[in-house]
């Protein structure tokens, strides 16, 4: 059985089972519309399930996925801007209370930092997007020294966590909500490995676990 063929199987187990499970909860969803507790923004990396780690349930997220986990400066212009979109549209139209920027361990555009690209064009808007992951890697070498370690990588996928949460506060509508109080920041690295989720403490300036084991 192909990989297409496992997700029709896997879509008429959900109409069969899950689906009548759920379908009040469908249907309400449909006439009061959504009005999700969080933004969560994560990677495209397909080993990490924003529902299966939070054990979120239906309508609690709205997530933006995107290589890296990165989130782009804000910038005044009328061009196309995906990440930029979804979180003015969770923050200002939707208004949720929490925005979660998530890592992980393993990350591939991570990785991608500490490797050499030559730029073609079926690259061209990789390339130039893992420039969003520059400074974490920049901070990353000075900290820990150039050696392309795994503690390296791993630090730097921290650090990066940390910048991206610093680049959301460009955004207007998210800087006047912070400020306010009405919308809260934060910063988690997911270890695939183990399951286990560290968060960001802003006072102690470290990752420390979510969950007490």
């Amino acid at each position: 059985m192909n990989k297409i063929a496992s997700f029709e199987k896997g879509h008429e187990e959900f109409k069969r089972v899950k689906f009548k499970q759920n379908e009040e909860r469908f249907r309400k969803l449909v006439n009061e519309g959504q009005s999700p507790k969080a933004l969560f923004i994560g990677c495209s990396d397909s080993r990490v399930m924003p529902s299966m780690i939070t054990g979120s349930g239906l309508g609690d997220l709205f997530i933006i996925r995107n290589i890296g986990n990165f989130v782009p400066p804000f910038k005044p212009d009328s061009d196309f801007h995906s990440t930029a979109s979804a979180i003015e549209y969770a923050t200002s139209i939707l208004e949720v209370t929490d925005i979660i920027v998530c890592g992980h361990s393993d990350c591939g555009a991570i990785g991608a930092l500490y490797k050499t690209h030559t730029p073609t064009a079926e690259n061209i808007h990789t390339i130039k997007w893992l420039e969003l992951g520059h400074s974490a890697k920049r901070v990353a070498m000075m900290t820990m020294g150039s050696d392309d370690t795994e503690e390296l990588r791993e630090y730097t996928e921290k650090l990066s966590v940390v910048f991206q949460l610093e680049s959301l506060l460009t955004y207007p509508g998210v800087k006047r909500r912070v400020e306010e109080g009405t919308l809260y920041l934060h910063g988690w690295h997911y270890n695939i490995s183990d399951g286990n989720i560290l968060y960001y403490d802003d006072n102690d300036s470290i990752f420390k676990p979510l969950i007490e084991e």
